[in-house]
């Protein structure tokens, strides 16, 4: 099965365990940016080198580091059947800049899927989530501001990916695997 997808949606609709379990059922890697992130830093590469003065400064890692890091990526050989990228794009410039990795290497996108939420029941989601692991940092004032970043810079993308008919919205409420069935049922007639 070869499948080239980007899952989108605001923090706490799920896309971290929707991403996995995607990825699994469609044979393909999940890449997020965290970890390409992660990896670089671990692996004392140039690109992770930079990322870490950004990160250790509490500061966004600035999108030519991102989309240099994701173009490394995507060259790999693991992709070569597809890959599910969740955390990229973050905003539209990025969109355009995935476009370019892609035609470059003579792919396109299957399908961009948006995990749909309640801010109300997102909301309440990450605040059981920060009392369960204990991030005190994770107040429903930080919560509701991360949305509205959220809705600010990352949602627009839904729109352009819509605008070229490649946009699937899902419902991320509900038993995980109740929304795992529902995502692979929304993406089946893109991919394959």
């Amino acid at each position: 099965m070869s499948a080239r997808l980007v899952l989108l949606g605001p923090p706490g609709a799920g896309k971290g365990t929707q991403a996995v379990r995607l990825a699994e059922s469609l044979g393909v890697p999940a890449i997020s940016t965290g970890d390409i992130f992660r990896a670089n830093i671990k692996g004392g590469t140039a690109l992770g080198l930079k990322v870490q003065e950004y990160t250790s400064a509490g500061a966004l890692v600035p999108d030519e580091l991102t989309n240099a890091m994701v173009r490394d990526r995507l060259a790999e050989p693991d992709v070569e059947g597809g890959f599910l990228l969740d955390g990229y794009p973050r905003n539209v410039a990025q969109v355009a800049e995935l476009d370019d990795i892609l035609t470059s290497t003579g792919r396109s996108l299957d399908v961009a899927v948006e995990i749909t939420a309640d801010a109300a029941a997102v909301v309440d989601r990450l605040l059981k989530r920060a009392e369960i692991e204990g991030r005190a940092d994770d107040t429903e004032s930080v919560v509701r501001h991360r949305l509205d970043v959220y809705a600010e810079q990352t949602a627009p993308i839904a729109g352009v990916y819509a605008s070229r008919d490649l946009l699937v919205q899902v419902d991320g409420i509900g038993a995980v695997d109740e929304v795992t069935q529902r995502l692979l049922a929304a993406i089946a007639p893109y991919v394959g």
